[in-house]
């Protein structure tokens, strides 16, 4: 016997892992290894756990991209051998009563973000469970959120000045008259 035929043998006796038959874990599985695949850099790992309709919601305000969008976005990072390491430190799973429908929330220890949160759906297809919204965010304790919702007010109200410059005056045009003065009481 030639070492091909029996290697063929050996890898077809060689059972497959299982997913495994509980949902909720079954889940947890396809998040562990989504997360994994992204610290590892593995793009198509990491965007083949995604539905073709999902949706990333970054920590941003402007951050809502389509899985394609979140893919072009990200592919530099993924393209250097680093993209980023999330570490679940405590997951909540709940299915819907037909079993097809799983939403999480999942506490996140990162280094570059430090303590964050992620939350998300996830629909059965065929036999595989993929991502079809994530929601990743930081939490602001309390104590500090007047001081944190006073920054992003002044950030925007900064930001939406750079956006709408006023227009410049066209040329040889007079300057507005000035407002009559209130009459006196």
């Amino acid at each position: 016997m030639t070492t091909v035929p029996l290697l063929l043998f050996v890898l077809a006796a060689t059972p497959t892992p299982a997913a495994p038959a509980d949902p909720k874990a079954a889940v947890a599985a396809v998040l562990d290894d989504w997360h994994k695949a992204a610290a590892a850099a593995d793009e198509p790992r990491y965007f083949g756990h995604f539905t073709a309709d999902a949706v990333f919601l970054g920590t941003d305000a402007t951050e809502r991209w389509t899985r394609d969008e979140f893919r072009a976005w990200s592919k530099p990072y993924f393209s250097r051998g680093k993209a980023w390491s999330f570490k679940p430190v405590k997951r909540f799973i709940t299915l819907s009563k037909d079993g097809t429908v799983a939403w999480f929330d999942e506490t996140l220890d990162t280094p570059n973000l430090g303590p964050s949160r992620g939350s998300g759906v996830l629909v059965k297809e065929g036999d595989a469970w993929k991502i079809a919204q994530y929601n990743l965010s930081v939490p602001i304790p309390n104590d500090i959120m007047s001081e944190v919702t006073k920054r992003v007010a002044e950030y925007e109200k900064a930001q939406a000045t750079k956006a709408t410059p006023t227009p410049p005056a066209p040329q040889g045009a007079k300057p507005p008259a000035p407002a009559p003065a209130a009459p006196k009481k």
